[in-house]
């Protein structure tokens, strides 16, 4: 029943255009071939701000609405086969090796996995097993935490919750953690589900995010916030320190609560750096993510001087070559192929889950819009590039080299010829919701344009535009060059709340129609990226980051 209601959905959107284009074909015809309309917003009699091709978008969305569409097929492919893809692993290496070989299957051009780095070393969990045997047995769910060690087979130990922020607070634990178990952190409290997790943007809200945001003087503006949590004296010693100490003590492996963000009621947040990664990584004990909830029971058994002992079996794999690569493809453009228009996504993922929503959705997507421009025959004035990210987790890592490599260096802002010769590069990360509209980073220039673009989707639910900027994501590699780069507003769905990095980032969260939607979307920003006769205008260029600023390894995002 749902297929059947999808596919008539899907089918009166593919039908959609029809009707449009025979109604607005007479307003504006340019050249030879498929009808074109000019959008209104200039001096009556002026020539036209911009201009759409209607043929163009019919085949689009034929191709991209329809039972051609293979958009979920290689969500699956990237997630069931191949995922979890943390930079650098098996999985994300045989994610990279089908990826390449689906492209080529497809038609794509210079289709290669370019190599960047050193990143680090490659890691992958093999086996995972923590069961509590006393004083009552259960299985416990959590994760170890990328590039931990193991623990050489099957241990049984006893748990023990120590106090490890000072230097005084070292020397009081010597000699009592050999062989043990340790927990650091108190039990924290754990919201109830009062509502659902997933939403869709309301009216209100995408009409909210067209207003202009001012901060006021000397305030952070922003996001806002700070971190919270008690006050008091912080810890004196670092997060490496404490492992260090630990591995030279003894102890068997450190248990280590979910982060209290969309992390409660069975959902366990991965990410963050871990010395691991390092081909000369520091001595270290294994690190366990454990659910809150079970964590929780853990640590109020031990407060009530019950003893408490667990069986644990950590397998985890190392892989010592620390370089790794981008996955990248073309369309050869016809008389302006040496300009070069971008669309891309981050490839890696954290490892609890298949990385599904974050990011394999944004992947599959932009496979699924070049397919989509491919198959439909159109012709592409500029060459069209994709860029599938790896190391995104831990810095925007992959885009930057490559960004630096190609366009210009942001610390010195140096730039190559081809920046001159780039039309702009479209992003999407933020998980697998439907597209509503686009952040414009603040380039008032561009606004009309697309605005004009996104009239033809107004019957998909795009149709929010705001000045505003979006970060943490890759089109932020080419904004900081001075390059045009955007990021495209999405339903939140459960991203925020739910899924991103955690174990619950898997392909159930994702949505074939908004997945395909999204596809169409692009393809046709990308079309008409590719076809008209300028470049999208830019911002100012941006001053170079002070010196030794901007160039940080990177983090958890």
């Amino acid at each position: 029943m749902r297929k059947t209601v999808l596919g008539l959905a899907l089918a009166a959107l593919v039908a959609a255009p029809i009707a449009a284009q025979n109604d607005r074909a007479s307003v504006t015809e340019l050249g030879v071939g498929a009808p074109r309309v000019s959008e209104p917003g200039g001096v009556q009699g002026s020539p036209p701000i911009e201009t759409i091709d209607l043929g163009a978008i019919y085949k689009i969305k034929a191709e991209g609405l329809g039972a051609r569409s293979q958009v979920m097929d290689t969500l699956s492919w990237l997630t069931d086969v191949h995922g979890p893809r943390l930079t650098n692993s098996p999985g994300m290496r045989a994610a990279a090796e089908w990826a390449k070989t689906r492209l080529e299957q497809w038609g794509m051009a210079n289709v290669q996995l370019m190599p960047w780095g050193p990143f680090g070393r490659g890691w992958e969990n093999e086996r995972l097993q923590i069961n509590m045997i006393a004083p009552r047995p259960f299985e416990m769910l959590g994760y170890p935490k990328a590039w931990s060690i193991g623990t050489n087979g099957l241990v049984t130990a006893d748990v023990v919750q120590a106090t490890l922020d000072t230097q005084d607070d070292l020397r009081k634990a010597a000699g009592t953690l050999k062989g043990k178990i340790v927990v650091l952190a108190p039990a924290r409290d754990v919201e109830l589900l009062w509502n659902g997790v997933a939403r869709r943007f309301t009216d209100e809200e995408l009409a909210a995010m067209e207003e202009v945001q001012v901060a006021a003087p000397g305030g952070r503006g922003g996001r806002g916030g700070g971190r919270g949590g008690a006050a008091g004296a912080q810890p004196t010693v670092s997060a490496n320190d404490r492992l260090a100490f630990l591995a030279k003590e003894g102890a068997v492996a450190l248990f280590e609560p979910s982060p209290a963000s969309r992390s409660d009621n069975g959902a366990v947040l991965m990410g963050g750096w871990n010395p691991g990664r390092e081909a000369n990584a520091p001595p270290s004990v294994p690190q366990i993510v454990l659910a809150v909830e079970h964590y929780n029971r853990l640590v109020r058994i031990l407060e009530k001087n019950v003893p408490v002992q667990v069986a644990l079996n950590v397998q985890n794999k190392f892989y010592d070559d620390v370089n790794t690569y981008n996955v990248m493809a073309e369309l050869p453009g016809t008389d302006k192929k040496d300009e070069v228009v971008m669309l891309g996504a981050h490839f890696d993922s954290w490892h609890a889950g298949t990385g599904a929503v974050d990011n394999a959705s944004g992947s599959a997507v932009m496979m699924e819009a070049m397919r989509i421009l491919k198959a439909s025959g159109l012709p592409l004035r500029r060459t069209v590039r994709l860029g599938l990210w790896t190391g995104e987790e831990q810095g925007l890592i992959g885009s930057r080299m490559y960004v630096t490599e190609q366009f210009g260096d942001r610390a010195t802002m140096k730039t190559t010829a081809a920046h001159e010769k780039f039309a702009g590069y479209f992003n999407m990360d933020n998980g697998s919701g439907a597209i509503r509209g686009v952040y414009l980073q603040g380039n008032e220039a561009v606004a009309p344009i697309f605005e004009a673009w996104m009239k033809p989707f107004h019957n998909l639910g795009m149709t929010t535009l705001t000045i505003r900027n979006t970060g943490g994501t890759d089109h932020g590699s080419f904004d900081a060059i001075g390059l045009p780069g955007w990021q495209f507003i999405q339903d939140p769905l459960d991203y925020g709340t739910r899924s991103h990095h955690t174990n619950w980032d898997v392909y159930e969260r994702a949505i074939a129609a908004d997945l395909m939607k999204n596809a169409t979307i692009i393809a046709s920003f990308v079309y008409h990226t590719a076809n008209r006769d300028q470049l999208l205008p830019r911002k100012p260029m941006p001053a170079a980051p002070p010196a030794g600023g901007g160039r940080g390894r990177g983090g958890l995002r």
